[in-house]
């Protein structure tokens, strides 16, 4: 397809005739026309509940879907489409850990989790606690934005039963050495989930290779849809856990006394699946993949050091995180401008970013932070929306 912002720009229907900078990509991404039209095409085409109709359309609609599962188990090497739950998105998918894994859980386990964690992998773990008795412990981070990991024995004890981090930042973009935390994780017994919301949109990701136990993501941050999202697991730790919710697809046999419940992973999947966005979802891997994952990182790479400089330059600015290893996320706040206030005066140029905590409370603290403001990257960015950007911020601390 060949790298170009300003061609992929053209597949996106919200940019035509529009001179908007978007700059909010860790909080939704734009949809290009082919996801547009996937989801539109089944709707028309084959609209009918899957898995439960003899009918053709019914049939249709399955194929379409359980298509799509196979696509997500190519695009992170999963082993079998099997271990493809589809959830409603990575808050699902943690809680429905927190809920299955959690009741495994008994007084004296711990639960490891890290400073710059996304409140989705800081409140379940926190309700898990509180139900089981567990105690739920925090991984720090250094000056530079960095998982602390100068004493890994220090949190990595034998009392650890669940690890569960992210595996990139959405405030700061730090990228997390997964790999070895997750042989880390495994050493003492424990198992390792990754919230990966912002690891699969901007990096080529290989589940086998990082060796976790569980991977969690949304589609909507992958030019998806909202309302679709992914929890991979390992089988036979699938196999062995409860299900989260009761009813429709997830059941094999009901009688008034008792039930007994599908295989994996339709035993995780009750009710209706939202699968016009799960097809959807297919659709927004095949146009990366296209791109292709490796091409997207690099980009966002080259950008993201692009704009720092550019952001250096300002006087009064102040970014927040310096990782080595870092995605297309930067967080900053600009001395004597609240971040609400920076953020409406950059709408005023059409220029979206994101302000406020992030979801992220903790790291904010720890940052010595209430609001910071954001810009986030995706395919679509270049060059000229950093400048444009730049050159907005400093028309407007000549307000101030």
């Amino acid at each position: 397809m060949g790298y170009s912002p300003q061609k992929i720009k053209n597949d996106f229907p919200i940019f035509s005739d529009s001179d908007l900078v978007y700059l909010d990509n860790a909080a939704t991404t734009q949809k290009p026309q082919s996801v547009l039209d996937t989801v539109d095409s089944l709707y028309k085409e084959a609209n009918a509940n899957v898995h439960r109709a003899l009918y053709s359309l019914g049939s249709e609609a399955t194929e379409r879907f359980e298509t799509s599962r196979k696509k997500v188990a190519s695009f992170i090497k999963a082993p079998t489409e099997k271990e493809i739950v589809f959830t409603s998105g990575t808050t699902e998918s943690i809680n429905l850990l927190a809920r299955s894994l959690g009741n495994t859980l008994k007084p004296g386990d711990e639960i490891l989790i890290s400073e710059m964690e996304h409140h989705s992998n800081i409140v379940p773990w926190q309700m898990a606690a509180q139900r089981t008795g567990a105690t739920l412990k925090y991984i720090p981070i250094t000056e530079a934005g960095e998982l602390n990991l100068s004493d890994l024995d220090q949190y990595f004890t034998s009392k650890i039963k669940i690890v569960s981090l992210t595996h990139m930042s959405n405030v700061l973009g730090t990228i997390n050495p997964i790999k070895g935390l997750s042989a880390k994780a495994h050493q003492v017994g424990a198992i390792m989930i990754v919230d990966g919301a912002q690891g699969v949109p901007h990096m080529s990701v290989n589940i086998q290779e990082l060796d976790c136990d569980f991977y969690a993501f949304s589609g909507h941050k992958m030019l998806g849809p909202t309302g679709i999202g992914v929890l991979w697991g390992k089988t036979d730790l699938l196999e062995e856990m409860e299900p989260f919710m009761g009813g429709g697809e997830m059941i094999d046999k009901v009688t008034m006394e008792s039930s007994t419940w599908n295989d994996i992973p339709y035993k995780f999947e009750a009710g209706t699946p939202n699968f016009a966005q799960a097809v959807g979802l297919g659709a927004a891997m095949d146009y990366l993949e296209k791109i292709g994952m490796d091409e997207i990182a690099d980009h966002e790479k080259i950008l993201t050091r692009y704009a720092l400089d550019k952001l250096n330059q300002i006087d009064d600015l102040r970014i927040h995180g310096s990782a080595e290893d870092r995605g297309g996320v930067i967080s900053f706040n600009v001395d004597g401008i609240h971040p609400h206030d920076l953020a409406q005066f950059l709408n005023e140029d059409n220029i979206a970013i994101r302000v406020g905590h992030h979801c992220a409370q903790p790291l904010l603290k720890t940052l010595g932070e209430t609001a910071t403001a954001r810009m986030s990257f995706y395919i679509y960015n270049d060059e000229s929306d950093v400048d444009k950007f730049c050159d907005s911020i400093s028309d407007i601390q000549k307000l101030f």
